[in-house]
């Protein structure tokens, strides 16, 4: 097929930025990028027809991070390292509350819990020893003396099962992420960037002043820069990067009445996590039951962890309770060795922003100002 000379001078003609990757960190950088220069002609260019991958496929969590999550990531990466993520986290959910009206998104700021169970290796000195320290650390970063609390008194209130304690963060909420994602397009779209849907990148070549970009259609794109925010599945046009996919898995339940589940919840250093939706269950996670087997950007689902959060469902959340499961899905998260994100110039004129660590909508908006200054 030919292109005519209109959608050659309009669509398809040459950008000044190219962004691969309609997701969350792709739209906020778009966002800032027009923000910060409304001159600049910006595109997306997306495969899917709406965007995949994690944006729209997680469980719409607004939060940064449970008490032996922290733990972990201090242990693992450095304490340094963990702070500076929890920072862009607390960070990149205010921005999204200034952005956007709660109503627009479904935000609630409902709180979220960390639960703990009889086969927990957490013993209670340990665990407030180490919620202590962690309030001391992040009181510069959310003001709250406490942003963690002990909150046992809650179990049975939540109709929560086998659950021996309890720690709360009132900073932690939920949000529709499917909304975010096209409340962030409408906002691009009235600022004047273009969104090309269905257009797979499959190589880009560097030439003279400018980036030539090969597609699956009847076409190239030409731009002066180009920034890759695909995640999990970046490793396919940058392959040296250090990303791992990670694939997680959710379940919906049928509604419940009366149900008395309210909030965010986390388990087992954030492998696990559930929450309300309305009067159902959204609950995800247990990768770690299976990590080889998980470690794909194939978007299909498992026996494996599907039974896996059937039976923990029924154990700690929903015993005696009457449901179907009504809906099933997966999303790719881009993990690595490290979990700060990958945000560099990658080669003259081309850039990434990658590898969010499952904690994409928190730390989209932050981003996509970091990309915004070093594109500048």
């Amino acid at each position: 097929m030919q292109i005519s000379v209109w959608e050659k001078e309009s669509f398809y003609a040459p950008k000044d930025v190219i962004i691969v990757g309609s997701g969350l960190v792709g739209l906020w950088c778009a966002w800032y990028l027009k923000k910060n220069d409304p001159t600049l002609s910006v595109a997306i260019v997306d495969r899917g027809i709406i965007p995949t991958g994690a944006s729209t496929r997680n469980a719409g969590f607004a939060c940064f991070g449970s008490v032996t999550e922290l733990v972990e990531d201090a242990t693992r990466f450095g304490e340094d390292n963990m702070l500076q993520l929890v920072e862009m986290r607390y960070k990149g959910l205010q921005r999204i509350q200034k952005v956007f009206k709660s109503a627009a998104i479904d935000f609630d700021g409902c709180g979220g819990y960390e639960l703990f169970t009889g086969n927990d290796r957490w013993q209670k000195e340990e665990l407030d020893h180490e919620t202590d320290r962690l309030n001391k650390l992040l009181h510069d970063i959310t003001g709250k003396k406490k942003t963690f609390k002990q909150a046992n008194k809650k179990i049975g209130k939540l109709g929560l099962h086998h659950v021996t304690h309890l720690i709360e963060n009132k900073l932690e909420g939920y949000l529709h992420s499917g909304k975010l994602c096209q409340a962030l397009l409408q906002a691009v779209h009235s600022m004047g960037v273009t969104v090309l849907n269905a257009i797979e990148i499959s190589g880009f070549e560097k030439i003279n002043d400018h980036v030539e970009l090969y597609t699956n259609q009847f076409i190239h794109l030409r731009t002066s820069k180009l920034l890759i925010c695909t995640n999990a599945f970046a490793r396919q046009l940058l392959p040296t990067l250090d990303i791992v996919p990670a694939r997680g898995q959710v379940l919906v339940t049928s509604p419940i009445e009366h149900l008395p589940l309210k909030g965010t919840f986390h388990f087992d250093a954030g492998y696990y996590y559930f929450r309300n939706l309305g009067n159902r269950v959204l609950l995800g996670g247990a990768r770690n039951k299976a990590f080889e087997e998980e470690t794909t950007t194939e978007l299909t689902i498992t026996n494996t962890i599907q039974q896996e959060l059937e039976h923990f469902l029924k154990t700690y959340i929903l015993p005696g309770y009457e449901y179907q499961i009504t809906d099933r899905w997966s999303g790719i998260m881009g993990m690595g060795n490290e979990k700060l994100p990958i945000v560099k110039e990658v080669s003259p004129n081309v850039f990434c922003a990658v590898r969010m660590s499952g904690m994409g909508v928190a730390l989209a908006p932050i981003i996509g100002e970091q990309v915004a200054m070093l594109m500048k």
